[in-house]
């Protein structure tokens, strides 16, 4: 049987504030035992920064906690109910194969969620076992550590235990358990399920806490859940802009994977761009592009419209009022995300001040590099090294006349060419997880039990914008293949 247990000096400090909101919103349950768990990986970094002792992480006590065989004392386990429309199509959800294993306080005084990923069948779980694969597992622990060194804000990932179980999809594979740090896991399809099966008065319970866990100035707003909407608005203004900037496709951005905190979070079939093309996807499931590259602020803005509906009984008494105040939240998100972007993509170029022909200048290079299947993450690598040649841009009339607009454009500016080479450099990795690379590190780990290549990819992840000698094993190009890189769900 799954047990309590004490401390032990691992250093959880645990604070249950979403275990207080209305018993609608989740079901207290303890994960069911695992066999013969053994840590895979441990975060030893993000422990630290919670408060956390590695040592007693890594120890059998440890072990048994991540693999959700013991709870410790303080953690009040739970599986979060929402919904979702998945793909346009609404669905009731709810933590499927996850368990909120209570909210850490940091010694900072930070508030975060620790849950179990793949630990086994809760009342959501729709038929499915609970689990999850090693692989999955590994990979999103790869994925939101590169996402987080690049300055995106997101999920993070604490360990990986193997189950020591096996678990059946399409074949069988070994079992895992990923220990999931998030600001919360408060969602669009949080709101949307409380809005469906839950009363106006446990709805505004649930803006309350979100206000307060998240955005507690603007819980003094002369209305509140206006500046909530407005608030989350634009944090996924920021986040989408940011993703876009880095080539970054999540992949399934259901309203059940839109996190209201502004964060990254389900790194189920993501993956990054290689050659710039907006209509980049490649997700298995993914068949109509819903979810490509050029599709997610488009989609970003229809799941805040989703979020957007479910507030309006909070937004004003007059429905028609209510209408009104969130169609103006929600059409600001286009102009914040462009001005993102537009910020981005100018320090990516080296660029401090604004000029209306920023735009052109930009979509200009953007063209070219979608005509001639330049590669996005290079290219600017290249740009940045001063080494033109190697954007593959180089034999074109069109790229020798941009560089003239570029460089007269430079001149327009009172900072010095080192001050922008300097700029572009903290703008523009020099690697990223490319997904040969990531599938390299997956098959070694997961068929070889052999993690020194992940170990040695994270570490040059860790720091993408160091330019430093050992990362340049990790910016070569896939060898060409005729059959198009898909990921999955990881289900």
């Amino acid at each position: 049987m799954t047990n309590h247990q004490t401390n032990i000096d691992a250093g959880w400090n645990f604070d249950n504030s979403y275990a207080l909101l209305p018993d609608t919103l989740f079901t207290r349950m303890t994960p069911p035992p695992v066999s013969s768990p053994v840590i895979m990986i441990v975060n030893e970094r993000l422990a630290s920064d919670l408060g956390l002792n590695v040592e007693a992480l890594r120890s059998g006590y440890g072990t048994a906690v991540l693999a959700g065989n013991l709870i410790p004392e303080g953690a009040a386990p739970l599986a979060q109910a929402y919904a979702g429309h998945q793909f346009g199509h609404f669905n009731r959800l709810g933590d499927g194969r996850a368990l909120l294993l209570g909210e850490q306080i940091t010694p900072q005084g930070e508030r975060v969620d620790i849950q179990l990923k793949g630990s086994g069948r809760t009342p959501y779980s729709r038929g499915g076992d609970g689990r999850a694969a090693l692989g999955p597992m590994l990979r999103e622990y790869i994925m939101s550590e590169a996402m987080e060194a690049l300055g995106i804000p997101t999920t993070r990932s604490l360990a990986v235990v193997a189950t020591g179980e096996y678990i059946f999809r399409e074949t069988q594979q070994t079992g895992a358990i990923l220990t999931r740090v998030a600001a919360s896991h408060i969602r669009v399809g949080t709101f949307q399920y409380i809005a469906n099966w839950g009363t106006r008065k446990e709805l505004q319970q649930l803006a309350d806490y979100t206000l307060q866990r998240h955005y507690p100035q603007a819980a003094e707003h002369e209305n509140r859940y206006l500046a909530l909407l407005q608030e989350v608005v634009k944090g996924q203004a920021k986040l989408i802009a940011k993703w876009q900037l880095v080539g970054f496709i999540h992949g399934v951005m259901n309203t059940d994977n839109m996190a209201l905190s502004g964060e990254t979070i389900d790194y189920g079939p993501c993956a990054f761009m290689d050659m710039y093309d907006p209509a980049t996807v490649f997700s298995s499931i993914d068949a109509n592009g819903r979810y490509a590259y050029g599709n997610q602020p488009h989609i970003a803005a229809w799941n805040l419209a989703r979020f957007a509906e479910t507030l309006l009984p909070l937004l004003h008494e007059d429905e028609e009022e209510a209408v009104l105040l969130a169609e103006d939240a929600i059409s600001d998100f286009i102009a914040l995300y462009k001005r993102n972007w537009l910020a981005g993509m100018r320090a990516k170029l080296g660029i401090y001040n604004e000029e209306s022909e920023d735009e052109d200048l930009i979509n200009s290079l953007l063209h070219m590099m979608k005509e001639q299947d330049a590669d996005y993450t290079n290219t600017f690598r290249s740009l940045t090294l001063g080494k033109k040649e190697e954007t593959g841009l180089l034999s074109t009339a069109e790229f020798a006349n941009w560089q003239v607009q570029w460089h007269a454009r430079l001149g327009r500016q009172q900072e010095t060419k080192e001050e922008a080479q300097q700029l572009m450099r903290s703008s523009n990795p020099a690697l990223i997880p490319r997904n040969h690379r990531v599938e390299e590190a997956l098959q070694a780990a997961v068929n070889e039990n052999d993690l020194n290549v992940m170990l040695r990819f994270l570490q040059a992840l860790s720091n993408p914008y160091a330019y430093s000698a050992d990362q340049e094993a990790f910016v070569d190009l896939p060898a060409q293949s005729s059959y198009p890189y898909q990921t999955y769900c990881g289900t």
